[in-house]
């Protein structure tokens, strides 16, 4: 049975009135509900509004950072060190009678006074602490473009990624000989054992952070008109900062490590005498006062840096992105 097109149009028509009429009435509902908010039935959807606005109001309103007593942050760490000291000297007096062997804090930080006093400790701290740093400048001038490059190219980075990660892997002493050999026993050589420690784990670190960059931001750059390197340079460097830094941790902590193998190994000749030559010159010498007071200041130093450098940082950084609100370190 064939429908005639006036039928069809008149049906079209009715459904068309009817939508029309639903409309009309279901706004006139709402406009009723509104009007009269003294109205119980309108009452509750209005309040349930309310509440989860001001409960969204307060989820992002900045909680006020819960910070521990001073007298916590200070005596805590204070204690641990005095508990630590006297379990060294119990262990001193009573698991070797013989102080060359096992020196108690006292006979550590007697040395430890005497080389101060001679001047010999504060050439160590100071000869290793510029070539640390200088090394790690060197690794992070090197590291960082590379990472860049290797992470805005796919194929470059499928050969020799597997490169870079076999250097993180291979220790650093292994370089000393071959820098050695080619360099002499010059700072030259210690330059090079630390960048080649250091820039791998850089690189690395760059590259997680990165992979971690949502791709819309990378799609975002392009529609508003970012070329290639201003994108990688303004929109990918920042939004991958967390993974970068703890990738200049790692760096660090290889690059003081590497240092303390190269001087080690490489005494003598040009070289000045760091902590790795006063850790050396107690081995010599049979001076386990020595060689222990060369340990704590090399902890010492990497401690500081931490303190001073990277966790400042790395506070600073999750503040920023809203990921530490709380946080009373």
């Amino acid at each position: 049975m064939h429908t005639s097109p006036s039928t069809a149009a008149a049906a079209a028509a009715i459904d068309n009135q009817l939508d029309n009429e639903l409309d009309n009435e279901l706004d006139n509902e709402l406009d009723n509900e509104l009007d009269n908010p003294n109205d119980a039935t309108a009452g509750k959807p209005v309040d349930n509004l309310k509440e989860l606005e001001a409960g969204l109001d307060h989820l992002q309103e900045d909680t006020a950072p819960v910070r521990r007593p001073a007298a916590t942050r200070v005596l805590l760490p204070l204690g641990t060190l005095a508990g630590l000291l006297s379990l060294w000297q119990l262990a001193a007096w009573f698991a070797s009678p013989r102080v060359d062997l096992v020196p108690g804090p006292l006979e550590v930080l007697g040395t430890a006074a005497g080389l101060a006093a001679d001047g010999r400790l504060a050439e160590a701290v100071a000869t290793s602490l510029q070539r640390g740093v200088l090394g790690f400048l060197l690794a992070l001038a090197i590291g960082t473009p590379l990472g860049l490059l290797l992470s805005a190219s796919p194929v470059l980075r499928r050969g020799v990624g597997p490169l870079v990660s076999g250097l993180q892997v291979l220790p650093s002493v292994a370089w000393v000989p071959a820098a050695i050999i080619w360099f002499g026993l010059t700072d030259a050589t210690v330059y090079f054992v630390v960048v080649m420690g250091a820039t791998p784990s850089i690189v690395n670190g760059l590259l997680s952070g990165v992979d971690t960059v949502p791709p819309q931001y990378r799609r975002l750059g392009t529609v508003l008109g970012a070329g290639r390197v201003q994108g990688l340079l303004r929109i990918v460097l920042p939004a991958a900062l967390p993974g970068y830094l703890a990738g200049l941790k790692q760096g660090w902590a290889f690059s003081w490590r590497s240092l303390m193998a190269a001087e080690i190994i490489a005494v003598g000749g040009s070289i000045g005498f760091g902590l790795g030559s006063l850790l050396q010159q107690g081995r010599d010498l049979s001076s386990m006062a020595v060689v222990a007071c060369a340990i704590l200041a090399i902890l010492v130093v990497g401690i500081v840096i931490e303190l001073l450098v990277f966790a400042p940082l790395e506070r600073r950084l999750l503040r920023r992105r809203g990921l530490a609100p709380g946080a009373g370190r």
